[in-house]
């Protein structure tokens, strides 16, 4: 479904963003992604990709840095040429009682998460005016649909990645780019491991799929609008959550 594109993912060093670089390869996508550090899961990666015939290259990328998104931008088109797809996945938690909440955990995950995906969106936006094609994927979340007690800070930076999804659709559409957005629920990753089982169970129930999910349910989603057969959805956000936000 992605022979011969071009994908550009941030933060895939581990959890949904892994599961959508490797979901990615096998449809034999290219895929370029970014760490905050080269190190031995960036490498792991890698070689996944590699031993199941793909093509796959990690960035040391501080995704919330303006300049360091235009640089690695301009590396990845030197490597591969051009860029058909760009998934907006780096994100980080800092939770906490709004009251209790220090301006540098307000700033930290708004800048990770929210500011990193206007920095990428920005940089391939002329790179994809150019090509006239390009699918924008930003990973939200659908406590940025309904909010969190203890998230107002990742609350507030996911709601306002849906807000950027649709500007930008309308402001692209022209030059047949799409910005969508995908927003998980409770799904299994290193971030929600730390939660204890009590508080697993709690969630499960609420699921009307009596699940959690899985990464590669939401790197599902992500393939589909990656590929062609979502060539006329655009402005959209899909809940991926087992009908949890209804």
């Amino acid at each position: 479904m992605l022979k011969g594109k071009i994908a550009l993912i941030t933060g895939a060093a581990q959890g949904i963003g892994k599961g959508i670089a490797l979901a990615f390869a096998k449809q034999g996508a290219t895929v370029a992604f970014t760490v905050r550090k080269l190190d031995e899961r960036s490498e792991s990666l890698v070689n996944e990709i590699t031993a199941m015939g793909g093509i796959a290259k990690a960035y040391a990328s501080d995704a919330a840095c303006f300049s360091s998104a235009a640089d690695v931008v301009a590396e990845i088109m030197k490597d591969f040429g051009r860029i058909d797809v760009l998934v907006n996945n780096a994100g980080i938690t800092k939770d906490g009682l709004l009251m209790r909440m220090t301006e540098e955990q307000w700033d930290m995950v708004i800048n990770t998460n929210l500011k990193s995906a206007f920095n990428y969106i920005h940089a391939v936006t002329p790179i994809m005016m150019r090509q006239r094609s390009g699918s924008v994927i930003n990973m939200t979340s659908i406590v940025g649909i309904s909010g969190n007690a203890g998230q107002a800070n990742y609350a507030a930076s996911k709601a306002g990645l849906i807000g950027l999804t649709k500007s930008v659709a309308k402001e692209l559409g022209g030059r047949n780019i799409r910005v969508n957005a995908i927003a998980p629920g409770f799904i299994a990753t290193e971030m929600t491991g730390v939660l204890n089982e009590d508080m697993k169970k709690q969630w499960i129930l609420n699921i009307p799929l009596h699940r959690e999910g899985k990464v590669e349910d939401v790197a599902g989603v992500a393939v589909f609008l990656a590929s062609d057969m979502s060539s006329y959805v655009s402005g959209q956000v899909i809940n991926c959550c087992g009908g949890l936000n209804m």
